[in-house]
């Protein structure tokens, strides 16, 4: 940057900068060597001590409150934060020329021996000051104000898509985020070692694959040079996991990123993580124990997680609430939905506020109604039970209901969570529903998919009866975080261009 499209505050940065250098300061440290996390530290000081052993911590200065010859700064790390008392006559000379570059922001290294203020509070009185990283731009933290006995907190970083566009200053001056990704992190190690603990072998599949499917979704389109040919991102793992079924992995599972070329809203993100898992000789009533079980351990690991309001967190009364989707969906209407014609599932769509209804396939208005009238009305964790075949492309046929499918999805506060099937494993039926997703795409449905041959194959080769479930890691997390947008529990959400 040019000096003129630097403010004044930035400007003052760089001077102060300049003069530790010119001082023979190293402004950016290589390492520091502490001996113990803020947290950590603050434990060796138990309640009705007033001294303490020699302690180094190193982090982020948050407050800095200067008095002359002293003052006093937090210093913030990845387990919380402690303060520090800094006096002229315990630091060199040397030291103190450092201590009055500083500013709230800098990154420090701080040794010294611990005691406790006359307020209370445990303390790092500082002895040696090591400064590891200058910044040279302020962050927006929060002001905390004492009103009527209460800490309020009022944050200099409030707009959201500032905040999404700087994550990295955002999980700076907000604990509360990085709290909700140490729920994520917690969360998945914990669906892992459920899933371990029962057999199943984690994998990893293509994310550049010839022909997409295992969903319905448009995907992202790229091209490989050195083979000439077009690929995309996935949409699901599915097809290649069930390929591995088939191979003789008995259980399986992936966690990973999928990606599809869709609307952006509260709940949709074009990369999102899942999980897919694919158990042989299961079907879906296995599942559904599979799910509940998997949930359960999820929200324990989410509630445990330092930080996370556990009182906020579901709990859950086993088994869940099950509903079909025909009588469901019929009910909404006042008619049944699987006598409706083309024409009038168009109407019924227009009346409940669907968008552009004529250019949608029937499968496409029937799933768009459900969401419009049923989905939306789910509070509690729901199974929903035996789709039509229209909407179940995998899916086995129902025992002894034409028509409907062995699949169910799991729905909690208006928001799918889980997607389940007993698997299609009928090589012929499988070409005729692929084949009929292929008319689905001739006509024009962009997120239908088209025939894979070697899918097929495979399937040719014989598929046990398979279990399989999906769920999208990111709205499980909002569900148990009582989190309102998918942004808020992606550390990169994707963005438009500032």
């Amino acid at each position: 940057m040019n000096n003129e499209e630097l403010s004044q505050v930035l400007l003052d940065r760089r001077a102060s900068l300049d003069r530790l250098v010119a001082n023979g300061v190293a402004p950016f440290a290589y390492a520091y060597e502490r001996t113990h996390l803020t947290a950590d530290a603050r434990a060796l000081l138990p309640d009705g001590t007033d001294a303490g052993p020699a302690v180094r911590i190193a982090g982020r200065f948050v407050s800095l409150r200067s008095k002359g010859k002293t003052a006093f700064a937090h210093v913030s790390d990845a387990s919380g934060r402690l303060q520090a008392y800094f006096r002229k006559d315990d630091m060199a000379a040397d030291q103190w020329a450092v201590f009055e570059e500083l500013h709230v922001g800098d990154i420090v290294g701080v040794a010294g021996t611990l005691m406790r203020t006359r307020t209370g509070e445990v303390t790092v009185q500082c002895t040696e000051l090591t400064l590891l990283a200058k910044t040279l731009r302020p962050l927006p933290f929060a002001k905390e104000q004492v009103v009527d006995g209460e800490t309020r907190r009022y944050s200099g970083f409030a707009d959201p898509e500032q905040r999404y566009r700087q994550r990295y200053a955002d999980l700076a001056v907000h604990p509360e985020v990085r709290a909700n990704f140490y729920a994520r992190a917690r969360m998945t190690s914990a669906i892992r070692g459920f899933l371990d603990g029962l057999g199943y072998l984690e994998v990893e599949t293509p994310v550049l694959q010839p022909l997409y499917g295992g969903a319905a979704a448009r995907p992202f389109t790229t091209h490989h040079n050195a083979l000439d040919m077009p690929l995309y991102l996935r949409i699901a793992d599915e097809l290649y996991l069930k390929r591995l079924i088939v191979g003789g992995f008995d259980r399986v599972y992936e966690i990973g990123h999928d990606f599809r070329n869709e609307g952006i809203d509260r709940t949709h993100n074009p990369e999102f993580t899942m999980l897919e898992f694919y158990e042989s000789f299961a079907d879906y009533t296995v599942m559904m124990d599979r799910v509940e079980q998997l949930i359960v351990a999820a929200a324990d690991a989410v509630r445990s997680t330092p930080g996370i309001d556990a009182a906020t967190v579901p709990t859950f009364a086993t088994p869940f609430r099950r509903i079909e989707w025909v009588p469901s969906l019929s009910a909404g209407l006042g008619r049944d939905v699987m006598s409706m014609i083309d024409a009038d599932l168009v109407t019924a769509a227009m009346e409940h506020g669907v968008e552009k209804p004529n250019t949608l396939s029937r499968p496409k208005l029937m799933d768009e109604l459900f969401q419009a009238l049923v989905e939306r009305t789910i509070t509690t964790p729901t199974f929903v039970l035996d789709y039509p075949v229209e909407l179940s492309p995998l899916a086995k046929p129902k025992r002894g209901m034409p028509g409907l499918t062995e699949r169910f999805e799991l729905f909690a506060e208006g928001r799918e969570m889980a997607n389940a099937f007993s698997e299609l494993n009928d090589p012929i039926d499988q070409r005729q529903r692929f084949e009929a997703q292929a008319r689905l795409k001739a006509a024009g449905d962009d997120e239908a998919t088209g025939v894979d041959e070697d899918y097929l194959r495979a399937m040719e080769y014989g598929m046990p009866p398979t279990g399989g479930v999906g769920i999208g890691i990111d709205r499980l997390l909002m569900y148990l975080t009582g989190t309102q947008h998918i942004r808020d529990v992606i550390l990169f959400p994707a963005m438009r261009p500032e």
